[in-house]
């Protein structure tokens, strides 16, 4: 039974959260834990504001949430189950490139 419009309009949003290799290496990132803002600054390598755009949207799409302490805002993962699925993904990535299918 497919899901409703509202329920594939949810998974959309959270995927979509994912779609950008910085986010991406931000989630993968915080497989391992929470970690400051600075330091995920420092993995992304971009500036702060573009990084807080990405947290920012990753938390709208419920796949963060942080806590501020002190001057330091820390971000980890709204939910442990993200590393499965990365490795889904990883299994539909082609180690190699794909031969032509027939469709």
């Amino acid at each position: 039974m497919p899901a409703s419009r509202t329920t594939s309009e949810k998974r959309a949003q959270v995927i979509k959260a994912l779609a950008h290799p910085s986010r991406l290496l931000i989630a993968e990132a915080l497989l391992d834990g929470e970690q400051c803002v600075c330091d995920l600054q420092e993995l992304v390598g971009a500036d702060m504001s573009t990084v807080s755009k990405h947290l920012s949207l990753m938390r709208s799409a419920g796949v963060l949430v942080c806590e501020k302490r002190g001057l330091n805002i820390y971000y980890r993962l709204a939910c442990g189950c993200l590393g499965d699925f990365l490795r889904c993904v990883d299994q539909m990535t082609p180690a190699r490139p794909r031969q032509k299918s027939c469709c």
